[in-house]
């Protein structure tokens, strides 16, 4: 054990040491912090700048609106002019837009809007909208339909959906959970590949750089691989756990930066707040409905056990590559094929977490450390997180009896190229 943990020491210290893995366990997650709350800010703040849109209406169209522009709009109707002569006269008398309306039903132009530059999306949005609620409430008065009743009778149904559960009732926040379920799920699959990878790379340069053969001289393949694999996890969970902090620092700054949001948000006051800040709230109390504690610690085990499992395959398949990158990529992809259909089932399980093959999926250790995250914010029974975890340390140590037969025999042989027929004879032979 005294020898796992030297191994283990070079790899973690020879790659936390590294100004790379600095900047992406530090650097990153700053960036990306300050990116949302830009986002949070820009979300929140209401631009000053009224835009001034001249309407000529000769259709009397917008007469029948019942929905007015926001307040950042202004609309002018102007008389006693032409789409033509009116045409040289809006840029100086301060309009940023015009906005022509023709009586004329057939023809292609009846709704044209004239402005100095390209109008932006959310600019060409609103004015369709206005138009076309404009083209809906004349078509109601001219059927005998109030247009004003007609809103009230079609108002947008608004689905809570509240889980009764032994603890208590929680409102749960479909579109949060679904984000946090994908993302956690996306993680495991991304740190699997990366971090299974590095382990492969680890040992192919060793091997190819002779280093192995003078190490084996002092420990045995399987400490060497052990140490390796161990090393390079610890790597992981140091990125997990600093991610963790800086998440947790950003969110106890937050109250300092949003003020007004988080005493809203705190008192659970929607009603009456403009939509911007309503979403933001809700994405806030959607976090907060999470069982977080739970969603991180089902994250460090399966972070550990998917890594520990595959680390030791990778491991395995490094010992048998010598410096033939394409002979590495021809072993290392039925190793990627049950991870890539993992990804894939999670992608279902998060919209239907109760499926058979998101059950499945969730059990099976080969996939469970990618579906079961998929799952983890829709209440899984405790049967089958039970069933999942006792599989997946089963597999671990499975594979890692498997793959240090495998590792020992490679790591000293050069100049043959053996498949996984032969591989697996050597996993199972006899010592």
């Amino acid at each position: 054990m005294n020898k796992i943990g030297i191994i283990f020491s070079r790899e973690y210290l020879s790659r936390v040491k590294k100004k790379s893995f600095l900047l992406t366990t530090i650097g990153v997650p700053l960036v990306i912090m300050v990116f949302y709350a830009l986002i949070i800010y820009l979300s929140l703040s209401d631009s000053d700048e009224k835009q001034k849109i001249a309407v000529i209406d000769e259709a009397g169209l917008l007469s029948t609106i019942t929905d007015r522009p926001k307040s950042s709009t202004e609309l002018v109707f102007i008389k006693n002019e032409s789409e033509a002569s009116f045409l040289k006269k809006y840029k100086t008398d301060g309009y940023d837009y015009f906005l022509y309306i023709s009586n004329d039903s057939t023809s292609k132009k009846r709704y044209h809007l004239h402005s100095s530059s390209a109008a932006s999306l959310t600019t060409m949005s609103d004015i369709e909208d206005l138009i076309n609620n404009a083209v809906r409430n004349k078509q109601l008065i001219a059927n005998g339909v109030d247009p004003q009743f007609f809103d009230k009778a079609t108002a947008e149904v608004e689905l809570e959906n509240t889980i009764d559960t032994e603890k208590g009732a929680r409102q749960n926040f479909a579109g949060i959970s679904y984000a946090v379920s994908f993302g956690c799920g996306f993680l495991i699959y991304m740190m699997m590949v990366i971090y299974g990878t590095q382990v492969m790379r680890g040992v192919t340069e060793e091997k190819t750089n002779r280093v192995a053969e003078v190490m084996v001289s002092s420990v045995k393949p399987f400490q060497l691989m052990m140490g390796k694999i161990l090393g390079i996890g610890a790597v992981g969970l140091t990125q997990f756990g600093i991610w963790i902090i800086l998440l947790l620092s950003m969110q106890s700054i937050l109250p300092f930066l949003f003020p007004d949001l988080m005493q809203q948000v705190s008192s659970g006051a929607v009603e009456g707040q403009s939509e911007k800040m309503a979403v933001v709230a809700e994405v806030f109390n959607g976090f907060s409905s999470l069982p977080i504690t739970k969603i991180i610690l089902s994250f460090v085990f399966y972070f550990l056990g998917g890594f520990l499992t595959y680390a030791s395959i990778f491991a395995a398949v490094g010992s048998v590559v010598s410096e033939d990158q394409q002979e590495a990529q021809q072993l290392v992809f039925p190793v990627l094929m049950p991870i890539i259909i993992g990804f894939v089932i999670m992608s279902k399980a998060v919209n239907d977490p109760n499926s058979t093959e998101a059950v499945f999926g969730s059990i099976f250790p080969l996939t469970s450390p990618i579906v079961m995250m998929g799952r983890i914010t829709y209440d899984v029974p405790l049967w089958q997180m039970a069933t999942s975890m006792l599989l997946l340390v089963l597999s671990f140590f499975f594979f890692t009896w498997i793959t240090a037969k495998i590792y020992r025999t490679g790591i000293l042989m050069y100049g043959k190229r053996p498949g996984w027929k032969e591989m697996i004879k050597w996993g199972f032979r006899k010592s």
